[in-house]
């Protein structure tokens, strides 16, 4: 894949926050995504304390669930462990990883937030900015917002707020479990976000792109070890 070149990641903290601000102004959370064949799930794996990023992406084709092609990465970071700033530990791997894809895919789900973030710039956006594509954020925890809990039955949503705004939607995904936090990353609007979401569910908590691209980077790090 073409990548954009959007800045350098040579940045400190205060720098990264700035930057947030910057390109949110860019991301477009309006265009409806009428279709889709091919769902990439990425996701980053690392100790919590370790400069090491195993960074994965997993291209599935929705029709018949096979997995089109995955790529992997490894990379160190520099970059400190800073909750709202993980965007700048896992995107340069990620994007090396995404490098190397010769598919194109129709939408990128990304393992984390996309607007709903204190900047409304989270991993997600980020992402889409620099894959000039549809992607969204499909995270498995809240980063802020509030929201009433979705009925127990799977495919129940409740807004994601940030006082009046509404950042997100809390998905259930599968009856009886712990609901997931979707929003727009770039290029789509919340609704058709939720509908990949749910559409690529497949008796699982997580979508089937998410939950490869999870099992894919995690072998990556056994694999290292």
């Amino acid at each position: 894949m073409k990548l954009a070149n959007l800045h350098s990641w040579d940045l400190t903290p205060t720098e990264a926050v700035a930057l947030q601000r910057q390109l949110a102004d860019s991301v477009d959370a309006r265009t409806p995504l009428t279709r889709w064949e091919l769902v990439a799930g990425a996701d980053a794996s690392y100790a919590r304390f370790s400069n090491t990023i195993y960074a994965g992406v997993v291209v599935v084709r929705t029709s018949d669930g096979t997995i089109v092609e995955s790529q992997g990465a490894v990379q160190e970071s520099t970059f400190p462990y800073i909750p709202g700033l993980l965007t700048f530990r896992e995107v340069p791997a990620l994007l090396a990883a995404f490098a190397k894809l010769k598919t194109e895919p129709d939408v990128v789900m990304m393992d984390g937030q996309g607007y709903s973030h204190p900047r409304r710039c989270g991993l997600a956006c980020h992402m889409g900015l620099w894959l000039r594509r549809p992607t969204l954020g499909c995270a498995k925890t809240r980063l802020l917002g509030t929201f009433k809990e979705p009925r127990k039955a799977a495919g129940s949503l409740s807004p994601l707020k940030d006082g009046d705004d509404v950042i997100g939607s809390v998905v259930r995904t599968k009856t009886g479990t712990k609901p997931l936090y979707v929003s727009v990353g770039h290029q789509i609007d919340l609704p058709s976000a939720v509908r990949v979401v749910l559409e690529t569910c497949k008796g699982y908590r997580l979508p089937e792109p998410a939950r490869r691209a999870h099992h894919f980077v995690n072998e990556l790090r056994r694999a290292a070890v």
